[in-house]
């Protein structure tokens, strides 16, 4: 195989401490299977600021460019400097302009409760079933979040008015619907697809491309549900879902509360990803959880996010799908050791160990 060139950015709070359990892992790994891994560090986020002064430096940004994937920790200090203008701060400045400078439409988040960590999820075990495991595809680079117009106006007399605009197109939707309904073909064969065709526009059209799509998938179960109820039935009957297919807003939200089925965020890798081209995908592989500012530095991070998310980047934008396998598989075995980060531990638990991130991503490591 040839060389595999990965951007490695860790950004801000736990992401450095999480990202170099995920670095020793993939290194593990590719001496396993003899893989040329290229991978090299650089500042994004409040690092990229102070290291040349932008959330996303131009370096940085080059650097991705040339590279084959990228792999991504967390940016975003919420009380750092509030005098920097909005745009400028590094959830737009970088992640967004990472989304959109690439074409990443679309984000897969895969929520799964392995059986030994039942107690972390807050639903009674007979609403677990036996296990919960669904995945969510959210359109990411439409909808409101990217919809212009985009302001604030100032009306007089001490009002304003905020603007966000929702917008989709035929073809955008057409996109993300194949996404969905080819990655439930390697499921289940389930697909629920999330609007709100009672009120939206956006809703109406997005249901009428979806079933139109849908009629090219045969063997894939189509039903639709509008949001909130969706939103009602992650907590009552999650077990009902396989894949669930999202636009932007939505699936943000959405993916937040099935993460919450997990236990923790601490958990739940994700994959953003782009146009394939020839063999390759290029995509950029996050936990879903955030910065975590109030535990950076304390060796209290649980690392299994970031490190899944390198084991999607390896099965989705390199096709090596058994060096995927092999890293999900160790961190299967960590959790059967008994090794719980706080996030996921229970004194309730006899056979739990606590460990700090060092300790966990070293045991999955090994356990490569």
């Amino acid at each position: 195989m040839s060389q595999l060139k990965i951007a490695a950015l860790a950004g801000d709070g736990i992401g450095p401490e999480v990202m170099r359990e995920a670095l020793n892992v993939l290194r593990t790994a590719a001496r396993k299977f003899n893989l040329d891994l290229a991978i090299t560090e650089a500042p994004v986020g409040w690092a990229g600021i102070d290291a040349a002064g932008q959330a996303l430096p131009d370096a940085t940004l080059s650097l991705c460019r040339a590279s084959d994937a990228i792999l991504f920790g967390s940016v975003g200090l919420p009380d750092r400097d509030p005098t920097i203008p909005k745009e400028q701060r590094p959830e737009r400045a970088a992640l967004l302009r990472l989304r959109k400078e690439f074409s990443l439409f679309a984000n897969l988040r895969p929520v799964q409760l392995p059986k030994a960590l039942a107690h972390a999820c807050p639903l009674r075990p007979e609403r677990q079933g036996n296990g919960l495991d669904l995945l969510v595809v959210r359109e990411l680079t439409g909808g409101m979040y990217f919809g212009q117009p985009k302001k604030t106006e100032d009306l007089g007399n001490g009002q304003q008015r905020a603007t966000d605009t929702m917008v989709y197109t035929t073809a955008e939707i057409e996109r993300i619907a194949h996404v969905a309904f080819q990655s439930a073909r390697l499921r289940r064969k389930k697909l629920t697809s999330i609007d709100k065709a009672n009120v939206l526009e956006n809703g109406i059209l997005w249901r009428e491309v979806v079933t139109r799509i849908g009629k090219q998938y045969a063997d894939v179960s189509l039903e639709h549900m509008f949001v909130d109820n969706a939103a009602m039935q992650l907590m009552l009957r999650p077990t009902q879902f396989d894949v669930v297919l999202c636009e932007n807003m939505f699936g943000d939200i959405l993916s937040d509360e099935a993460a919450a089925l997990a236990g923790s965020l601490g958990m739940l890798p994700s994959a953003s990803l782009g146009n394939t081209t020839g063999d390759k995908t290029f995509g950029l592989f996050e936990p879903a959880g955030g910065t975590a500012p109030d535990i950076a530095g304390k060796d209290l991070a649980n690392p299994i996010a970031q490190i899944l998310s390198s084991a999607m980047m390896m099965t989705y934008s390199f096709g090596r799908a058994d060096v995927g396998a092999a890293i999900e598989g160790a961190v299967q075995r960590a959790i059967q050791q008994g090794l719980r980060t706080g996030d996921i531990y229970s004194a309730e638990d006899a056979s739990a160990r606590r460990v700090g991130t060092k300790e966990m991503g070293a045991a999955i490591a090994a356990a490569v």
